[in-house]
């Protein structure tokens, strides 16, 4: 199974005078709730992260349709020169729901983009617009749960990210050499899993320099704030899954176990249960077939 293996049509819509991208597949029953797969940010990282998610969907006959946005700031949607946060990402994909997608769905949720579904979930009049949620391997605890000072962040921006020196920074971050050594020593259980497919797709999705705004928004932690509270008011059911070598890039996750982390999403969420699968940080990707073998029971009981 390959990621180009699932082929659609791209779709655009706009939203506060930018040009969005998404793909859509309709699923073996229009009526089924449809999953709205939310992609991590990073280089070269768009909604092309899903597609062999898709493609094993798809094919193993999963009722629901599904939805696959590009993020703005990432794949073939805008890219303008902004200090992206979650609130702007969580608006844009409430507007995405109510005006393309039109009924309630099912968010999957890759990684440290949680803070998104979080901020989406809270916005005025959305909460009936989010039926469940999935988090595929969400950040450590200590990261959901500690503040990151906003001078600090702007500081990072300004003096770094929204310079030449983040410039330069890109053009080298985006190489095979560099994209190969961090998907290794970050996200990927085994080596040889770090595939041409992957580091092709992050190559093209780089390609753009304008997509560095979003991945160094998310460097400069502009999505670090405590959201305990938040997550604490969390009512839709949710799925934490979680993989069995689960790791974190950031200092504050470094002592914390798999286990360690799995027990505090579940003791603050309200209505939620977890699973551990094999592999890493990048499950949809790198434990595809697990990955949907876990979803699949979760959504139909939705």
């Amino acid at each position: 199974m390959t990621a180009t293996a699932w082929k659609t049509d791209t779709k655009f819509y706009n939203w506060k005078n930018y040009r969005c991208a998404y793909e859509f597949a309709p699923g073996h029953n229009p009526d089924a709730p449809p999953l709205l797969l939310v992609h991590p940010i990073g280089v070269g990282l768009s909604g092309k992260f899903w597609q062999r998610f898709c493609q094993e969907w798809t094919t193993t006959g999963k009722p629901n349709p599904i939805y696959n946005p590009d993020l703005l700031g990432c794949g073939d949607s805008d890219m303008p020169r902004i200090a992206y946060n979650p609130a702007d990402w969580a608006d844009q994909l409430l507007h995405f729901i109510t005006t393309v997608v039109q009924k309630p769905v099912i968010l999957v949720v890759q990684g440290a983009l949680f803070p998104v579904a979080i901020k989406l979930v809270h916005l005025p009049n959305a909460a009936n617009w989010v039926r469940g949620l999935v988090l595929s391997g969400p950040p450590p605890w200590p990261l959901m749960t500690s503040e990151r000072p906003k001078w600090r962040q702007k500081l990072i921006w300004n003096l770094f990210f929204d310079a030449p020196a983040g410039n330069g920074f890109y053009r080298y971050a985006r190489t095979n050499k560099f994209l190969r050594n961090f998907s290794i020593r970050q996200l990927f259980a085994n080596s040889q899993d770090v595939d041409g497919e992957w580091l092709e797709m992050l190559q093209l999705g780089a390609k753009n320099l304008a997509s560095r705004y979003a991945v160094f928004s998310f460097l400069a932690g502009f999505w670090r704030e405590n959201y305990q509270e938040d997550i604490a008011r969390i009512t839709q059911p949710t799925l934490v899954v979680m993989g069995e070598k689960a790791s974190s890039i950031s200092r504050e996750g470094k002592q914390e176990t798999p286990e360690e982390r799995l027990a505090d999403y579940l003791k603050t969420l309200p209505n939620a249960q977890g699973i551990k699968i094999p592999k890493r940080n990048v499950l949809p990707y790198e434990a595809t077939a697990e990955f949907v073998g876990v979803v699949a029971p979760f959504v139909a009981g939705l």
